[in-house]
């Protein structure tokens, strides 16, 4: 399990070692652990570390000195080291120790303080210092900066920004702590960010770094140890792996039985959209769920019957079916009995998840066991309803911030649908899931995810989840978050079983060959759709259940 901080909690955390004269034994650990990591990085990319060139990008701050110091460590290993300094400011001690172990200064701040004309020029300088390099280090600001990037620094990266074109060669880039510009509690981005192949952060790993926009900024995130450890309180942002899957999932027991693994009620589809219950159906049976109870028009039922003959089918009441749990909403637009099954399992009080048009029949206050599957626009409306005026891009741009915002108004779980899916519970604990490629976001995929999660809200134990040590508040955000890692990783195993079908003969045409082999079809991405998903899933939860018993 990935455990990550805001950086309050990381500096209530440090406040103790640094009240008790620590500070520079702490500077020293994060230097070094920075170090570390640039002379691999620059292993793996550049194959050598003597006559390498690294230029470090440093501000104020103890960002700045984490990087000089880190980068006159590196030095020594034979690395042709320069910094640019973007602000007056400076650490004076990794300053001294940069410039003792041999590296070369470049002061933007001195440029500006001439004019504008002069900063242009030196920025330009700078920039193609930078291009020239075969690593960037990103020290320029840490956490505890507000804002964006100004000054000269804006301007450097901005240049940085707009010289790439995004096909030629270009340094490898690590960030030290966090790319600076980006907001280490909730994601956000203001301003121009230099995107990081490699982000080491301190002490903890910052909970903004697994958050959009700025996760798809950080790169790998490598956390190096302060031994902060017993000092850090509980994590407030959680991504559940494979492993933890292995210890939560609801494994058959031997006297189990269809309605004992649980009995998953879903009122989904209506005429216009019909595949939206096929979907959902089928991903749900793939789940493992113990039987499916189906609800609507009698041509959706027919054509359910047909791919999945195991479900039960009916055009029934909420009431007169027994279910552990229902899943109502997907491709109902539209459907007036199929949005009153909705409000008729949002009002039962078994566990609900409710996607799509099930948003139109949510009542003003719902419990932590209704779980709301929106993506970005749906949770406009939903936060319409609520008296709140926001609008898609405001909510890309922060989507925890948003999510939480939700559960919190609502009371119910909340699963953001998105690059990185956020999931929050009312009280305002969060989960975040990043599981899958890309070629996830397709038609349908929504509605698999819903049928992975209603399954999985019908046959989850309880006693596990205790057991795991999430109490009752927060345990259908962990329900969610499982559902979201498996949708994920099942995403990934059908891009693997893409790449085995097309990968092309020895010696054939577009065979790899040498060292300078393509990336694989898995690496690049490949096409899926939703249907692939669900085939994968099994495959999937016999991976994990195996993993559990070793």
């Amino acid at each position: 399990m990935i455990e990550a901080w805001t950086p309050d909690q990381i500096r209530a955390a440090e406040r103790p070692l640094l009240d008790d004269g620590q500070g520079p034994e702490l500077m020293a650990r994060a230097a070094a652990g920075l170090a570390v990591g640039i002379i691999r990085e620059l292993k793996r990319v550049t194959r050598r570390i003597y006559g390498a060139r690294l230029v470090v990008l440093a501000g104020s701050g103890n960002n700045g000195g984490d990087a000089l110091f880190a980068a006159a460590t590196v030095a020594q290993r034979g690395v042709m080291t320069t910094a640019v300094l973007t602000s007056e400011r400076v650490h004076t001690e990794a300053l001294a120790a940069f410039t003792r172990a041999g590296g070369r200064v470049i002061r933007l701040d001195s440029a500006a303080a001439v004019g504008a004309s002069a900063l242009a020029d030196a920025v330009r300088a700078a920039a193609g210092v930078c291009a020239a390099a075969d690593a960037l280090v990103d020290g320029i600001v840490g956490t505890g900066a507000a804002g964006g990037l100004r000054g000269p620094a804006r301007e450097l990266v901005q240049t940085l920004l707009d010289s790439g074109d995004g096909y030629g060669r270009r340094p490898l880039v690590v960030a030290c702590d966090l790319p600076s510009g980006v907001n280490a509690e909730t994601g956000q981005v203001d301003g121009p960010v230099l995107p990081a192949d490699l982000t080491v952060t301190f002490g903890g790993a910052k909970a903004g770094l697994f958050l959009d926009p700025a996760a798809a900024l950080a790169g790998r995130i490598e956390t190096v140890d302060l031994g902060l450890g017993r000092l850090l309180p509980d994590a407030g942002l959680l991504r559940l792996e494979a492993q933890d899957l292995a210890m939560l999932w609801p494994v058959p027991r031997r006297t189990d039985h269809k309605y004992t693994r649980g009995v998953l009620g879903v009122a989904a589809g209506s005429a216009s959209y019909p595949g939206a219950a096929l979907l959902a159906t089928k991903a749900a049976a793939a789940t493992g769920v113990g039987m499916i109870r189906y609800l609507g028009p009698s041509e959706v039922c027919r054509l359910i019957n047909l791919q999945t003959p195991e479900a039960v089918c009916s055009r029934g009441a909420v009431a007169d079916a027994r279910v552990q749990a229902w899943l109502v909403g997907p491709g109902t637009d539209g459907d007036e009995e199929q949005r009153r099954r909705a409000r008729d399992a949002i009002a039962s009080g078994l566990p609900v998840v409710a996607d799509a048009g099930a948003f139109e029949a949510l009542p003003a206050e719902l419990g932590p066991h209704v779980v709301l599957t929106p993506h970005a626009g749906e949770l406009v409306r939903i936060l319409e309803a609520q008296g709140v005026a926001t609008d898609r891009e405001h909510i890309e741009a922060s989507p925890a911030e948003f999510a939480a915002l939700t559960a919190g108004l609502t009371g119910a779980t909340v699963l953001l649908k998105g690059a990185v899916t956020v999931i929050a519970a009312p009280n305002g604990f969060l989960f975040c899931q990043d599981d899958g490629p890309d070629w996830l976001a397709t038609a349908g995929s929504g509605d698999t995810l819903a049928g992975i999660l209603g399954a999985l809200a019908a046959t989850v134990r309880t006693e596990q989840l205790d057991a795991a040590g999430f109490a009752k508040p927060v345990r259908w955000a962990v329900v969610a978050a499982m559902a979201a890692c498996l949708h994920g990783l099942a995403g990934a195993e059908a891009a693997r079983r893409g790449e085995a079908a097309s990968a092309p003969e020895p010696g054939a045409p577009g065979a790899a060959s040498g060292r300078c082999a393509p990336p694989s079809l898995s690496e690049r991405g490949r096409p899926l759709a939703a249907s692939d998903i669900s085939a994968a899933v099994p495959v999937v939860v016999g991976r994990i259940i195996a993993g559990r018993n070793q």
